[in-house]
């Protein structure tokens, strides 16, 4: 089973305006792991997610996703998105 899990990082990286460097600094981790994560290729664990979100200010579920979130400005509610 393909276990996905999205994530909005980049997005809030760009609304603050930090790079990935600077996000990897905060958390302790290196900047190629933060580039690992936006583009799917890595999974946060429990640990790491919960750091992300505390960084950010904001619930986990802000940032991270079991379903694809959805594109900005697209009206469609998720539940019509995947039938």
């Amino acid at each position: 089973m393909n276990e996905v899990v999205h994530n909005r990082i980049a997005m809030l990286r760009a609304e603050r305006g930090i790079s990935r460097r600077q996000l990897a600094e905060a958390l302790g981790v290196h900047y190629q792991t933060i580039g690992y994560l936006e583009r799917g290729e890595f999974s946060p664990s429990l640990h790491l997610a919960l750091r992300i979100a505390r960084h950010f200010e904001v619930p986990v579920e802000v940032v991270f996703s079991t379903e694809a979130f959805p594109r900005l400005g697209d009206p469609t509610p998720p539940a019509a998105r995947s039938a």
